[in-house]
């Protein structure tokens, strides 16, 4: 368990999580103290790095990328040039949302949002494929989402 935040620590990071738009007045009174010391708690939160940022989240359907697919990739060799090379080559990739370095079989998971099948193709073939060092791919397509974005606090 972490020593350094209590309990109301972890519901001010719960509250911010459900709402990151709450005034500090607002979150002071969702977690129970006055406004001055909910501030400077939310302030040592950041400077700690408990809190890394905020991010308005987008309903990539609605923008026109409602299809997701999770790409397993395998690379030839598992050297850190390669993987150093490989993941500016994704960064570079818009279509790639979420990029993971796994243990297994495979070497990353990749979770790409795009229009529909046939601009996922285009990538894979026009793209992804054409990446030094890559060796194998695997493709999934989601059917629907059960759990996401909620972080385990307790």
């Amino acid at each position: 368990m972490i020593k350094d935040i209590d309990a109301t620590d972890r519901r001010i990071i719960a509250e911010l999580q459900r709402d990151a738009r709450l005034t500090h007045q607002e979150l002071s009174e969702r977690v129970g103290l006055s406004p001055t010391p909910c501030a400077r708690r939310v302030r040592i939160l950041e400077e700690k790095g408990y809190i890394t940022g905020y991010a308005a989240l987008i309903d990539e359907g609605r923008m026109g990328f409602g299809f997701t697919v999770f790409v397993s990739v395998q690379l030839d060799r598992q050297v850190d040039d390669r993987l150093v090379s490989f993941e500016k080559a994704i960064a570079q990739f818009p279509e790639v949302v979420d990029c993971w370095l796994m243990t297994g079989n495979r070497d990353y998971l990749l979770r790409v949002a795009v229009s529909g099948l046939n601009e996922f193709e285009r990538f894979l073939t026009g793209r992804l494929t054409k990446v030094s060092g890559v060796a194998a791919l695997e493709s999934s397509i989601p059917i629907r989402r059960v759990k996401g974005l909620q972080s385990r606090l307790i």
